[in-house]
């Protein structure tokens, strides 16, 4: 099993004069600590339940590009774009820049959007949920049409695009890995199976992901999909107290077999990177054996 470290968190000591060498310094500890990914949010106000909306938020791309730079090996993304949020065009563009600039590290999580209070804060449409659904179904087509030799237009019920003309190409190939985030039953794990390389699970429990696990395949045998191409991740929640290294392990031994290949874990403030290289040193080589 893999580790991924996610970054929630941008309330550090310093305030923004020391949010760029804290977040670079945390990206080059998970990378020198083992970790396979580096992943942030893709908010523009802090969650509520986590914070308050007044607290730092940094925008999501940006931040990775930055990272790029600061970085060699670890895969890049965010923990996960809203739908909402970027017209799709322009997020097919986006990834395929930061995956040219970081030399074929950039990954493409994606889901339906939630945080309203932003939306309406920020003057974005947040429409109602079924439709949020129907614009992540066309927005994942429009990437993979994008990052594919097929420059003709696009004509979906919510997006129309002229031209798909994506250049540079993303160095990946045969293009950036896709996973969608969320566990619902009927509309996500659907999504995952007819396009997704990964999907991403809250670990609520051995119990609950395998039965998640056990819907993803259904959907995978409706679509006529081997269910042992998509990767299988799960995410320590972010509100949840940082676990002791020798039970977090100890609890990864379920996952781990369920088939569950990659877990993130949120790194803490006021002192991710310490946090990081402490975590890293005590998990990554036993939780690779499992």
């Amino acid at each position: 099993m893999r580790l991924a470290i996610h970054l929630p968190n941008f309330t550090i000591p310093g305030g923004p004069g020391a949010m760029a060498s804290s977040l670079a310094a945390t990206a080059r500890a998970a990378e020198a600590g083992g970790a396979s990914e580096v992943t942030l949010m893709d908010h523009w106000f802090q969650m509520e339940a986590f914070r308050t909306a007044h607290d730092p938020m940094l925008e999501g791309y940006t931040s990775l590009g930055f990272l790029a730079a600061h970085t060699e090996r670890v895969r890049l993304g965010l923990l996960v774009t809203g739908v909402t949020y970027r017209h799709p065009g322009l997020l097919a563009k986006t990834v395929a820049t930061l995956d040219v600039l970081s030399g074929g590290r950039a990954r493409l999580g994606i889901g339906a959007a939630w945080y309203e209070r932003e939306h309406l804060g920020l003057g974005v449409p947040f429409p109602p949920v079924s439709e949020r659904f129907e614009r992540l179904e066309e927005a994942l087509q429009i990437c993979l049409q994008m990052w594919s030799d097929d420059e003709g237009p696009y004509d979906g019920k919510h997006y129309q695009l002229a031209e798909t003309i994506c250049r540079p190409r993303p160095i990946q190939a045969p293009r950036p890995p896709i996973l969608i985030g969320g566990s619902g039953e009927q509309k996500t794990l659907r999504l995952v199976a007819r396009y997704a390389d990964a999907c991403n699970l809250f670990a609520v429990s051995p119990d609950v992901v395998a039965h998640k696990i056990d819907v993803l395949a259904g959907h995978c045998a409706t679509e006529g999909r081997d269910p042992a191409e998509i990767d299988l991740t799960i995410l320590v929640g972010s509100m949840s107290p940082t676990p002791d290294p020798d039970e977090f392990l100890a609890s990864m031994e379920a996952y781990a077999a369920l088939g569950v290949s990659q877990v993130w874990i949120s790194a803490p403030a006021p002192d991710p990177v310490g946090w990081v290289e402490s975590f890293t040193a005590a998990v990554v080589p036993r939780l690779s054996e499992l």
